[in-house]
């Protein structure tokens, strides 16, 4: 069976002018072979924001069936139907926050377990913080005190993960520091809107919902890092 895991640096719905589902979302959507698909909204890094939470609904219920998995409040009920889920779509918000609830609630070794299930097909997607969590480590301005190197991912995908690469000034010279400096492995450079997907733990494709947003390859080397633009397919 197959694990796909997409990893958005930013965009999708939550990032569209009228909330509406996006190429990515689609295309998110499109890597499930179930007929009628349930997609849970994993709302954790946002505090479970209720309006967050509303414009997946409305993004998404028209397509297919939906379900929030909630931990702030009735976090029991919603672990319960996790393995019924066929897409998993995990929001942004702080990456920090969501992995310590995650391992309270014994998530992240659920989300590993489903990843890792020979009969089962999974999608494990995210956007930003959501997209970071499936790597080792990722770049994240959680603590408060501009951008810092997290290395408490799940690990489900090999390297790092740096979200809003070209969007936030910092982002990339930091990340490519953080990989000079071993304080995060090899990893990807992720564009608002583009994303990287995987395929049972390997790179499968790049895709992107707008003309201009890419992926970048950073490689460390003995006498430095590397930085490659990787094809990237506008959706």
């Amino acid at each position: 069976m197959t694990t796909h895991i997409v990893a958005m640096g930013g965009g999708g719905f939550s990032s569209s002018e009228d909330y509406r589902p996006t190429s990515l979302d689609r295309y998110i959507l499109s890597l499930t072979d179930a007929t009628n698909p349930l997609v849970c909204f994993v709302p954790t890094a946002s505090a479970d924001d209720g309006l967050y939470v509303s414009r997946f609904i409305n993004a998404y219920s028209s397509h297919v069936r939906t379900c929030v998995l909630t931990l702030w409040s009735g976090a029991a009920d919603a672990i319960a139907r996790m393995d019924e889920v066929d897409v998993f779509l995990v929001g942004g918000g702080n990456t920090l926050n969501m992995l310590a609830l995650w391992s309270a609630h014994g998530l992240g070794q659920r989300f590993r377990s489903y990843a890792q299930d020979p009969t089962r097909d999974v999608v494990l997607a995210g956007v930003s913080a959501g997209g970071s969590v499936w790597h080792e480590g990722c770049t994240t301005d959680a603590y408060g005190h501009g951008i810092s190197a997290l290395s408490l991912g799940l690990g489900i995908v090999p390297g790092s993960f740096c979200p809003h690469y070209d969007s936030e000034a910092e982002r990339a010279p930091q990340y490519k520091e953080f990989i000079d400096t071993s304080q995060l492995p090899s990893g990807y450079g992720v564009d608002d809107g583009a994303a990287i997907h995987y395929v049972d733990g390997k790179l499968e494709a790049c895709v992107a919902e707008r003309a201009g947003a890419g992926v970048h390859r950073l490689q460390q080397h003995e006498n430095g890092v590397s930085v490659t633009d990787l094809d990237t397919k506008v959706l």
